[in-house]
This record gives structure tokens, C-alpha cells and sequence, in this order.
């Protein structure tokens, strides 16, 4: 039973590293990380940002000072509100007595087969000014740097992109989500290509809504949010869409322009971001099984088995019982590799036990274990907005 047992270990588990090592090793052919710049004048009025929000107060004012420092490439703001009950139109207008580029709309009822981020997205879409070049949507709980705009619309334009999204450096501040935040990125990190390779196959594009920059249009082309207004990932969704179209769609390191602070705590975490990571709503099922495998085989096992056969090692010692175990090593090895990788793209300057961080691989298992409830299930709520079974 045990030489069957680790022949099946090997059978799942070698192919899946493959895959793994072949994603890997295109990181170090990346594009470099985004920079701030500094706007020049062919830039100017190119840019309309739109802002979906619905009970925002407690996390929203760090962007609209940040936005406000954005220069003369920012066009106007346009904040999306879905009927707030807890004040954040009066933060909006409080922006807009001090910066007029501020505007205030609140979108239409949800309409039947829409959820609600792409639907107050696509009506920022219709609303923002034809006169600008580029598209860009932010979450209400990201903070970008000054130069962020100007230094987003000219890598695209020199990289002649039409949609490029950005990977944000995450604030983290208590010890649950230091430890199992860095776990479930890493769920991404498997499965897709590092941030900076340009991937060729449009289904397996990926893409960030907290910022997202679309010439307008390619989003007018699409009909705005509209082939991917029913996603809870209605950002990989679209990016894919756009992809599958011929557009050149790219996904760029931007821990150095680009801040967010999500969530809080690690229970609000594994809630509210483990329910999109799965990314069923942009995936095939066949897709969608290839990721849960390759999630389960080098990501949730390997912890597990190198305990497991240590310990058999002691009684029973065979080169399958070796090859199984020298396997795992291998893959925890890689494992805590990439935590000096994915260092830069977290703030934990003000975290309470940061050092947690570091030991984010032991809770791999977790993090696969929520993707796997995560895919099989359709969220009945977002960001306190219910939605039917059907």
C-alpha cells in the first residue's frame, strides 16, 4: 500500500512541478516593475479614472488625497456610489470642494445577470468624457503613488499595450493575515505567469481591477463591462475577453506605485478574498480542475508528505520512499524561495508580528484548501450586496 501510495504521489506530483519550474523560470526575463514618472505634455487630459464604491468611508480617503496629487495627465474622477448608507458621498464631496476633476454619479438599479462592481464600472465607462485616450479603474482601498498615472499610460504606450493592470504592494498589519495572506497569493503565483511576462494564451491572461488601464476604445469595442458584467473576477474575466480579441493585454509589477489595503485581519481575508481566487467565473471547468490539481500537488502536499514519509523513513527505507521525499523538499525549498520574491510586494512596516511572513508556507494547505470551497461555490454576497441563487 505504501509503494502504490508513493507511486501515486509521483504520478500527480512530477508533471505538476514541471509545469511549475516552467512558469518560473520566465521571471527572470520579466518587465521590471513600474515606476513613478513624471507626466509630459502629450499626456495631458488622457486619462479618465473611475471609482466603483459602496460603503468605502473607513478605507477611501487615503485614494481621493492620492488621486488629488495626480497631475495634469488625470482628466477627471468619476466615483461610482451604489447607494452608501455610511457616508462615503459626503468624503467624495468633500474632495470635490478642493479638486473639481471630482465627480459624483450614482449608478443605476443592478439589473438582472449583473454584479455590482462591473455594473458601477461600466456606468463610470458611459459617463467618463470621450475626449480622454485611456480608461482606468481603482478600488476605493488603493493608495498609488504620485507618479502613478504618468508612469502606467507610457510603459503601455511604449509596450504598446491596450490593457495593463498592476500587482500592488499589500499593506498587512496583523499577525492572521501576515501569515495567511502571502499564502493565498501564492495560489496566483503558481498558476499563472509571473508579473511582467506577457502571456500569449488569452485564457490564461491575468489582471488586477484595483488598477486597470484600457485604451477606451478597445473598452467601446467590447461594449464596456458588458461580456463580463455577471464575474465576481469581472477584471481577469474582461482582460481575457480583451484578450481573446487580439489586444495586447499586460499584467505588471506595481508594488512600487501602487499600495492596497484590503482587508482586515486574516478572517476577512479568507472570506472575502478567498471567494474570487478560485477565478471560476474567467475559467473553463476543465481549466479550473487543471489549477485545483496542480494547486493540490505542489502547493497543499508537499508539507504533508515531507512530515508524513520523515517519519516513514525511520521504519521503511526504499528509492521510492526517497524519490517521493527528495520530490517535496525540492518543492518546499522553492516554496520559501519565493518568499524573498514576493518580499517586495508586501508593507509590513507597521504589522504586528511581520516576522509571521516568513512563515506563510505552513499555511499553504489552508490557503489550497480555500480555493478548492471557494470553487464550488457561487458568492451569495459582496461587500454587503446579496445576490439570488440563480
Amino acid at each position: 500500500m505504501l509503494n502504490y501510495l508513493t507511486l501515486f504521489l509521483l504520478l500527480i506530483q512530477v508533471p505538476a512541478t514541471a509545469i511549475l519550474l516552467s512558469r518560473l523560470l520566465k521571471g527572470p526575463g520579466r518587465h521590471p516593475p513600474i515606476k513613478p514618472q513624471q507626466p509630459t505634455p502629450e499626456l495631458l487630459g488622457s486619462v479618465s479614472v473611475v471609482v466603483p464604491t459602496l460603503n468605502e468611508a473607513l478605507r477611501i480617503s487615503p485614494l481621493l488625497e492620492c488621486l488629488s496629487r495626480q497631475s495634469y495627465e488625470l482628466r477627471e474622477i468619476i466615483v461610482v456610489d451604489s447607494k452608501s448608507q455610511d457616508g462615503t458621498p459626503d468624503l467624495v464631496k468633500l474632495a470635490q470642494q478642493r479638486d473639481p476633476r471630482f465627480r459624483l454619479m450614482t449608478d443605476d438599479p443592478l439589473p438582472p445577470g449583473w454584479v455590482g462592481r462591473p455594473w458601477a464600472l461600466h456606468n463610470g465607462f458611459l459617463h467618463s468624457s470621450e475626449a480622454s485616450e485611456w480608461f482606468l479603474g481603482m478600488d476605493a482601498d488603493t493608495q498609488p503613488d504620485p507618479g502613478l498615472i504618468a508612469g502606467l499610460v507610457k510603459t503601455a504606450e511604449a509596450e504598446k499595450y491596450d490593457l495593463v493592470s498592476l500587482s500592488p504592494q499589500f499593506i498587512l498589519k496583523y499577525p492572521g493575515e501576515c501569515w495567511l495572506q502571502p499564502a493565498l497569493l501564492m495560489t496566483l503565483l503558481y498558476r499563472f505567469d509571473p508579473a511582467g511576462v506577457n502571456t500569449k494564451q488569452p485564457e490564461r491572461v491575468m489582471a488586477n481591477g484595483q488598477c486597470f488601464l484600457c485604451r477606451r476604445r478597445v473598452l467601446a469595442a467590447v461594449d464596456g463591462y458588458s461580456s463580463a458584467g455577471g464575474s465576481f473576477c469581472d477584471d481577469v474575466t474582461l482582460a481575457r475577453n480583451i484578450a481573446a480579441q487580439g489586444f495586447k493585454v499586460g499584467f505588471l509589477d506595481g508594488a512600487k506605485v501602487l499600495k492596497v489595503r484590503m482587508y482586515e485581519g486574516a478572517l476577512e481575508t479568507w472570506k472575502e478574498w478567498g471567494r474570487s481566487l478560485d477565478l471560476k467565473d474567467a475559467s473553463s471547468r476543465a481549466q479550473l480542475w487543471g489549477d485545483l490539481w496542480l494547486l493540490f500537488a505542489v502547493q497543499g502536499l508537499p508539507i504533508f508528505v515531507v512530515l508524513t514519509y520523515l517519519f516513514l523513513s525511520i521504519f521503511v527505507q526504499t528509492r521510492l520512499i526517497a524519490s517521493v521525499l527528495v520530490l517535496n523538499v525540492f518543492l518546499l525549498v522553492i516554496r520559501f524561495a519565493l518568499l524573498l520574491a514576493i518580499a517586495p510586494s508586501y508593507d509590513r512596516k507597521t504589522a504586528t508580528y511581520g516576522w509571521l511572513f516568513w512563515l506563510s508556507p505552513l499555511a499553504d494547505p489552508l490557503a489550497v484548501l480555500r480555493i478548492f470551497l471557494s470553487a464550488f461555490r457561487t458568492p451569495r454576497e459582496w461587500r454587503g450586496r446579496k445576490y439570488s441563487a440563480e
